[in-house]
């Protein structure tokens, strides 16, 4: 019994000294080589002054906030779990999510397969704290961390979808994305917000993203079209 007490204790203690560890180096990462890193989480988060939801929620406010707590952002029920046992993000709890988030939270919806350098996790923590400040306090995020828009017509970006059009639109879509919201090698496109499943769609169209296959499969799709499959696979979510 003595034993296993002192082991317990000795995890207890490389436990408590790993997230000293995992706070320190957010105190003390590169904020400037954070903000580069952040280009890689840019696609679907956004921070700073007017920072709004995408793909996955806007990181303001994100140190000492519950995991999955925005009221007006639907979280995978994975994450949202992860929140209701009392998770909350901190520099020790961010380090472990970054570095593999399926690990963290087996079925979230984040495609992201993880940041495994430690100092370079380290900087982007850096660099999102600065987000956690006073809000009145927290800055404008340069253009390139508040996402990729591509410019749409507002016109189609107003256009209504009809969801039971998207559905039946929608096959050629789940030959390689999951409808389930899985994503093994392709991302999900499942709980995307309409208007950013529009945005990315018109970019293939417009040659602004590059893949061939969606350039030719965005390229065939009316903007009536896109804008039903933008309706039905937000709809798919939890």
């Amino acid at each position: 019994m003595r034993a296993r007490a002192g082991a317990l204790t000795r995890g207890a203690a490389l436990a408590f000294l790993s997230g000293v560890s995992a706070a320190h180096a957010a105190e003390t990462g590169s904020v400037e080589n954070g903000e580069r890193l952040f280009a890689e989480c840019a696609g679907c988060h956004e921070v700073g002054q007017g920072a709004r939801h995408r793909i996955g929620p806007h990181l303001n406010g994100l140190f000492g906030r519950r995991a999955g707590s925005l009221d007006d952002f639907r979280y995978s029920k994975s994450l949202a779990r992860v929140g209701a046992n009392g998770i909350e993000w901190h520099a020790d709890t961010l380090d472990a999510y970054i570095e593999n988030p399926r690990t963290f939270a087996s079925g979230t919806r984040m495609s992201y397969p993880g940041m495994k350098d430690a100092a370079e996790r380290a900087d982007l923590l850096a660099y999102l704290r600065l987000f956690s400040a006073n809000p009145s306090d927290i800055p404008e995020a340069d253009p390139t961390a508040r996402g990729t828009d591509h410019s749409v017509d507002p016109a189609i970006l107003a256009l209504e979808g009809d969801a039971e059009y998207g559905e039946y639109l929608s096959s050629e879509c789940t030959t390689c994305h999951q409808a389930s919201g899985g994503d093994a090698g392709i991302p999900s496109i499942v709980s995307w917000p309409e208007e950013d499943f529009v945005v990315a769609m018109h970019a293939y169209r417009d040659g602004v993203r590059l893949n061939p296959v969606m350039q030719m499969i965005a390229g065939r799709l009316s903007p009536e079209e896109i804008a039903a499959l933008a309706a039905y696979f937000e709809g798919l979510g939890p």
